[in-house]
């Protein structure tokens, strides 16, 4: 297959998992790990990184390959030896993007490249130069109108995307029409992790509504050390996190809780936890008898190749679309991948639907 020419926006810590990834999985020497491994014909090798976009002065000018290792990321590496790509870190535009209290801590916030911001038509030249097909867009959480410029660019640009984060664009009718008008399909909103909180609390939330069990309060509290979490200790950036985490495991009860009895989002910035992130977890609720049923649960996962495989995923199958000709929000992949999608699917199906875009489209080109 030829390669999925990609374009990131934000070369943190997931960044940094994504591409370590499809370096060790290009070599063909396991496929382990992988929640697929071909999807319409593409496997994780396949994926190219062709431009990189952000704005700390220790990763701009760079190629992505060494970038990827730059503080303030602080990610496990896995593949130490990620080859050149080729591709270099271009200076991007700060707008929202960048929490102010992340300027002034240091080595382990943001330290802003000298020069002037990119203009939209040089964003653009640029995706069009290096002929990226697919834009991610890692930016941290709160960074809405960052969001919306690079969005602006990808669609004048003619560039599909896979939105990684909380700022609504897929799910936003609005966007999505654009997105549809410009034939471009789009993957988001907020990627899942692989076995992440999330998807964990939506599991157990609809394990215990499947066994006649009725959910009456849950909480989710999430502590880590990396820059996301720093960037949200500003709770004013938290507004679409805690609505697109809090959506994802209320569609998954049968119920609706109340607001005071469902509590879901980053709790505290710990340093020296790094990239690992420590979920808790409670759900109390009724079953036989109106008798009480308490679930407790500490989940610890490395929180930026958790979300790589997921991402990985999302990039081939919007590909595939691209090759399909289809375009706006695609709905399976959303659901599948993504905590706030335009429609909520449990996750089996959701799966099935996945199986099954596939294969009528292969069934199409018989």
């Amino acid at each position: 297959m030829t390669a999925i020419r990609v374009a990131i926006v934000g070369i943190g810590n997931c960044a940094s998992s994504l591409v370590q990834g499809a370096a060790h999985y290009a070599r063909g020497t396991s496929t382990q790990g992988l929640i697929h491994d071909y999807i319409g014909g593409y496997s994780a090798g396949d994926v190219a990184f062709v431009l990189g976009v952000d704005v700390d002065a220790r990763k701009v000018g760079k190629d992505i390959a060494e970038a990827i290792f730059a503080a303030p990321n602080n990610t496990k590496v896995f593949c130490s030896d990620v080859p050149k790509t080729g591709a270099r870190v271009i200076r991007g535009r700060v707008l929202d993007g960048v929490a102010d209290h992340m300027t002034e801590a240091g080595e382990r916030g943001f330290m802003i490249a000298d020069g002037p911001d990119a203009t939209q038509a040089e964003m653009v030249a640029a995706l069009r130069d290096t002929k990226a097909e697919i834009l991610l867009n890692f930016l941290p959480v709160g960074s809405q109108d960052a969001s919306e410029f690079y969005m602006e660019c990808a669609l004048e640009a003619g560039v599909a995307v896979v939105n990684c984060i909380p700022v609504f664009v897929a799910s936003d009718p609005e966007w999505e029409a654009r997105f549809r008008e410009r034939g471009l399909p789009i993957v988001g909103d907020d990627i899942k992790a692989q076995i992440g909180a999330t998807i964990v609390h939506r599991t157990l939330s609809s394990l215990f509504t499947t066994r006649g069990v009725t959910v009456e309060r849950t909480y989710q509290l999430n502590t880590g050390g990396n820059t996301d979490f720093m960037n949200m200790l500003d709770r004013q950036r938290l507004t679409s996190k805690k609505e697109s985490k809090t959506e994802a495991v209320q569609a998954a009860l049968a119920q609706r809780l109340a607001d005071e009895n469902i509590q879901i989002g980053p709790s505290e910035y710990v340093p020296w936890q790094k990239d690992n992130k420590l979920c808790f977890l409670r759900l109390e609720g009724t079953q036989w008898g109106d008798v009480p049923v308490e679930l407790e649960l500490r989940l610890a996962v490395e929180d930026s190749p958790n979300a790589a495989a997921c991402v990985m995923d999302a990039i081939r199958f919007c590909k595939f679309a691209l090759d399909n000709g289809d375009s706006g929000a695609l709905i399976a992949p959303s659901a599948y991948y993504c905590k706030h999608p335009p429609q909520q699917i449990d996750e089996d199906t959701a799966g099935r639907m996945l199986d099954e875009y596939v294969a009528r489209h292969v069934q199409a080109a018989e």
